[in-house]
Order: C-alpha cells, then sequence, then structure tokens
C-alpha cells in the first residue's frame, strides 16, 4: 500500500519522539558512565599505591571493589551502546521513510528538475549523510560496506544509487550515477534513471551493468578491510560531474567521515594521471574489468 503525506508524517513524527527520548537516556547514562569511570580510576589509583601498613586482608578486599567496579562499567557501557543502536535505528528508519515518499512522487510524475549546482550539492550532503557501519567487537563489515562488493544474489531496490553503463553514442559508453526504478525478474534486468535529470533519460540494463553503491561507511578505525588499500585500481565519481573513471587510490580515508585520494588516469598528463582529487566512500567502487575507462 503506498505511503501517504499523512502517514509519512505521522510516521516521522513518532520516530522523532522516540529519538528524543532517546536522546535524554543516553545522556543520562553518559554521565552514570564517566562517575564510574571516576571511580575506578580512584580505585586503580589507590591499588596501585597501597598505604606501607597494610595487610593482605585490605588489598584483597581493594581488588574485589575494583573488580565490582569493572563489572559495573561494563554492564553500563553496554546498556549506553544499545541506546546508541536504537537511535541509530530510529535515524535510519526516518531516512527510508522519507526515502520512500520521494520514490512514490517521482512514480506519480511529481518529479522536479533540479539544477546542476543543486545536483552537485545533494550528492555531497548523501555521501556526508550515508550511514556509518558500527559493528560489534570481532564482527566484519557486511556487504555494501565501503568497499565489501555486493552479494551475487544481490537486488538493488527502488531508489538505490547505483553506477550504470550506458551508451551516450554508437561508439562510446559511460558509467554514469543512476538511480534504481525497478528490477524485471522474468528478463533479469533493472530499469534506471540517470541520476541528472536535465538528460531525462531512462535505460533497461542488464545486471552486469549495474553496480550497486555503497549503502554503509567504513570506519578506517575499525574496519580498515573495509576500504580499498592504496594503489588499488577503482571507479570513483569525476568531481562535479556523474560520470564515474577510472583512478587509482593514492590514499585512504583517515577518519568515517574524510574522502579517498585518487589520481584519475588521464592522457593529457605526463605520468597519465591527473593531479590528486577527493572523493566520498560513497562514490569509489570496484573496477568493472575492460570498462569504464574515460574516453
Amino acid at each position: 500500500m503506498p505511503l501517504t503525506a499523512d502517514v509519512a508524517a505521522q510516521q516521522v513524527q513518532e520516530r522523532l519522539r522516540s529519538l528524543h527520548r532517546l536522546i535524554y537516556d543516553i545522556d543520562s547514562e553518559r554521565g552514570r558512565n564517566e562517575q564510574c569511570i571516576e571511580s575506578i580510576l580512584r580505585a586503580e589509583k589507590a591499588a596501585e599505591s597501597p598505604p606501607a601498613n597494610e595487610d593482605s586482608s585490605s588489598s584483597s578486599q581493594q581488588q574485589s571493589q575494583l573488580k565490582n567496579l569493572y563489572k559495573t562499567g561494563l554492564t553500563a557501557a553496554e546498556q549506553e551502546e544499545r541506546l546508541l543502536r536504537a537511535a541509530l535505528s530510529r535515524i535510519y528508519e526516518i531516512r527510508s521513510i522519507k526515502n520512500e515518499r520521494r520514490i512514490q512522487a517521482r512514480h506519480a510524475g511529481n518529479k522536479e528538475t533540479i539544477g546542476c549546482g543543486a545536483l552537485m550539492k545533494m550528492l555531497l550532503s548523501a555521501a556526508q549523510t550515508l550511514p556509518l557501519h558500527v559493528g560489534r567487537v570481532g564482527e566484519r563489515a557486511p556487504p555494501l560496506c565501503g568497499a565489501v562488493p555486493a552479494d551475487s544474489g544481490h537486488i538493488a531496490r527502488p531508489g538505490d544509487a547505483v553506477a550504470a553503463l550506458v551508451k551516450v553514442s554508437e561508439k562510446e559508453e559511460n558509467w554514469i550515477l543512476a538511480e534504481v526504478v525497478c528490477w524485471h525478474p522474468a528478463q533479469g534486468k533493472y530499469e534506471i534513471d540517470d541520476i541528472d535529470e536535465e538528460q531525462k533519460n531512462r535505460h533497461i540494463l542488464s545486471k552486469r551493468r549495474v553496480v550497486p553503491l555503497p549503502l554503509m561507511r567504513a570506519d578506517p578505525r575499525t574496519d580498515e578491510q573495509a576500504l580499498f588499500p592504496k594503489g588499488a585500481v577503482v571507479m570513483a565519481l569525476y568531481p562535479q560531474t556523474t560520470c564515474f573513471y577510472r583512478a587509482v587510490v593514492n590514499r585512504l580515508p583517515a577518519s568515517a567521515g574524510d574522502p579517498y585520494e585518487v589520481l584519475f588516469e588521464d592522457s593529457s598528463y605526463a605520468d597519465g594521471y591527473s593531479p590528486p582529487e577527493r572523493v566520498a566512500q560513497r562514490y569509489v567502487i570496484a573496477i568493472k574489468e575492460g570498462k569504464g575507462r574515460a574516453t
């Protein structure tokens, strides 16, 4: 059943109220955690410098007290983690509701033309607000997190951003930034729209001509294996355009909010590469062999 504007607004408000309560609870829990950490630090300091006349029973009591403080601190930290994950879930739910409404509006023909400058700002915002994968200890980054490819059976959903190989002339093909309209299972093909609405182009493409973009950012501090290594050949969105070209990773992101630094293949330069360009994680994907070269 289509999501009406009134129902969507009600669902968003419900989640915003829940998010407000969660933020209040997180702040309270963090205050308790800070007090617990201070108690642990004081107890550790006392255990490291016991009085000269302290007997063994007093030392044992101190160790027991410290162990209890560690347990309390661990329980409090786990509770804060649960609250933070619940808050993130509410944010993702709000994003999903708004995205569903946007897709419905587009299908209904209410597609507003976006100018080039506004489109570039929208693409930058989409990259900066892409959800960050926050895994648990020992958990590996899932498919479509950073450089981790999609599963072989993955089917992109309507509204998902993809790189699509389309014909721009009889002899030329380009990888463009596009959005999935739908998947036709009987044909095994995607229907996609060029993200540049000024082009007003819709394409029917086989799965091998469509590469899903990451659904989550990888944090270099916890999921370095989910980033492309230095020297990797990739496809990257050229700045201020909606086309992907071959590039080499020159520098990895230092934090979750940082972009890659890449060198685009460019025969107009003596060494065959452009000066370094900064490209967000969302727009750096695995190379398709034999495809995606700048023409």
